[in-house]
This record gives C-alpha cells, sequence and structure tokens, in this order.
C-alpha cells in the first residue's frame, strides 16, 4: 500500500510506502482456547528449566516449611492447647496455609525482576496470548506449593501429627493448599505488573502476608481475640481456607468451609487475574 504527498519546494508528488507500526501480536488473530493453554505450558517449562538452574529458589519452600512447622509448636503448643500433640492439629493445617502463602508471594517478585530485564518486552513482541506469560510461571510455581505442602505434613507426622481424615483426605487437603497457593498468587502477580520494582513487591507483600496469616484462626483460636479482630478473622479469606483443611484432615469432612474456601479462591483469581493481564499488556 502507498500514501501520496507534495513536495513544498517542488509542488510534485511522489509515492511512499506505508510505513508498518504493529507489532506481529497486534496483526496476528488472537489465540485460540487451545493455543492459549499451549503457549500457557510452553511459558511454564521455560519457568520449571529456569528453577533447575537456579536451585535457591526452592529455599524458602524446603527450609521454611520445617523451621515453622518445628518453631511454632514447640513454642506455642504448651501455651495454647497445653501440650505439643494437641496443638499439632491446630497448627499444621495453619502452617500449611501460611508456607503456601508466603511461596506465592515469590511469584510476584520473580515476574518483576524479569519484567526489568526486558524478558516480557520480548513476550509481548510475540504473537501469544497475553496471560501465557503470567499464567505459564505461576503454574510453573504450582510445584513449589507442593513441595513446601508436603514437607509441612512430613515434619507434622514425625512429630506426632495423627490425621483422623485417612490418607484420602490429607490428600484433599494437600491439593486444597496447593490449589489455594495457586490462586492468591494472582494477587501477588498483579503486583508484579504495578510496583516498580522487585523489592517493593516483596515489602508490599510483607505487608499483605502478615496480617492475612497472623490475623487469622491459623495459629490460635480466635475466641481468645477482641471482637473487632475476631470480625475480621471470619471474612479473612486464609481462615476459610485453613478450617476447611482443619475438617478435611482432622475430620475427614466436607463441610461448608471447603465450599467457602474454594469459592473465595476463586473469586480472588477472577478479580486479579484479569488485573494482572491488563496491567501486564499496559506497561512493559
Amino acid at each position: 500500500m502507498t500514501v501520496q504527498t507534495n513536495i513544498p519546494e517542488t509542488g510534485s508528488r511522489i509515492l511512499l510506502p506505508e510505513v508498518a507500526v504493529r507489532t506481529a501480536a497486534d496483526l496476528s488473530p488472537r489465540p485460540s482456547l487451545r493455543d492459549t493453554l499451549n503457549q500457557t505450558l510452553a511459558m511454564a517449562w521455560r519457568a520449571l528449566k529456569k528453577m533447575r538452574r537456579n536451585p535457591e529458589q526452592f529455599f524458602d519452600v524446603t527450609l521454611q516449611p520445617i523451621l515453622f512447622t518445628a518453631m511454632f509448636t514447640y513454642i506455642f503448643g504448651g501455651a495454647v492447647s497445653g501440650s505439643v500433640s494437641d496443638y499439632l492439629p491446630l497448627i499444621i493445617p495453619g502452617v500449611l496455609a501460611q508456607t503456601a502463602l508466603t511461596a506465592c508471594m515469590a511469584t510476584g517478585t520473580q515476574m518483576r525482576e524479569d519484567m526489568d530485564k526486558g524478558v516480557f518486552d520480548r513476550f509481548r513482541s510475540l504473537p501469544i496470548a497475553r496471560i501465557a506469560p503470567l499464567a505459564g510461571p505461576m503454574l510453573a510455581d504450582v510445584l513449589r506449593y507442593g513441595i513446601a505442602a508436603t514437607l509441612t505434613i512430613v515434619v507434622g507426622l514425625i512429630m506426632g501429627y495423627r490425621p483422623g481424615g485417612g490418607v484420602l483426605f490429607v490428600i484433599l487437603g494437600w491439593l486444597l493448599t496447593v490449589f489455594s497457593g495457586w490462586c492468591l498468587s494472582w494477587i501477588f502477580a498483579w503486583l508484579g505488573t504495578v510496583a516498580r520494582s522487585a523489592q517493593a513487591v516483596q515489602g508490599i507483600g510483607m505487608m499483605i502476608m502478615f496480617p492475612l496469616t497472623f490475623l487469622s484462626n491459623a495459629m490460635v483460636d480466635p475466641k481468645t481475640m477482641p471482637d473487632w479482630l475476631q470480625a475480621f478473622v471470619k471474612v479473612n479469606p486464609v481462615s476459610h481456607v485453613v478450617t476447611a483443611v482443619r475438617d478435611l484432615m482432622n475430620d475427614g469432612r466436607f463441610t461448608a468451609e471447603v465450599g467457602w474456601a474454594v469459592f473465595g479462591c476463586a473469586l480472588v483469581v477472577a478479580i486479579f487475574a484479569p488485573l494482572a493481564v491488563r496491567s501486564y499488556s499496559k506497561k512493559v
């Protein structure tokens, strides 16, 4: 295609080629659902290879569950429940939720680091789904959540924890923990796209993580808290996840809390996944 223009000095007209300013991603058709899935899996595979070459990314999901489980149990066990053995059914589901939330905070930090290095600029120029560069690394991080949850349960069993729900409901509690970690990681993925640096993501993430985990029913019975704090604990999504995991692992029961936990996690994805994709498309 050509465009016509005038040259002021001579008044003559020449034909100039039209300059293409759109990228390949803009010109290509929108990826189908199958294409989006394949592209997300490709990005997940890239993230897994990155983890293999940087094993320090697993430090927080290998050492932290062991330290938190042992430390909180032996420090608070006697004061809260009278003995370590009585405290284990209360604290193990709480540490599961805490370690999953801590692990998913690293998702936003690593995503911001990739953006700062220009990696996501290249992804944006490719004819791929906008959600794939975000969802891929988060899908790979499910491995990290699984490791953290597994180590927490194993350490609890070594310390004397005996879940009454049996193997099947322990697996279901494990799956709920991993699922909730993946859902909550969308909050930190969104932070990774709007914050100015990886340090900012980490700082903001800590301000989110500590109220969600410690102002919940993860460590103690909320009945001992002031009324105004109990009101916050009741609406805290982490409290619903912890209670649901306790009902599954300790009692072997599907209760309304399991449904509320799944609904709350799905709601987080419905809100923050579009926000993350939108801010990523605008800022990278």
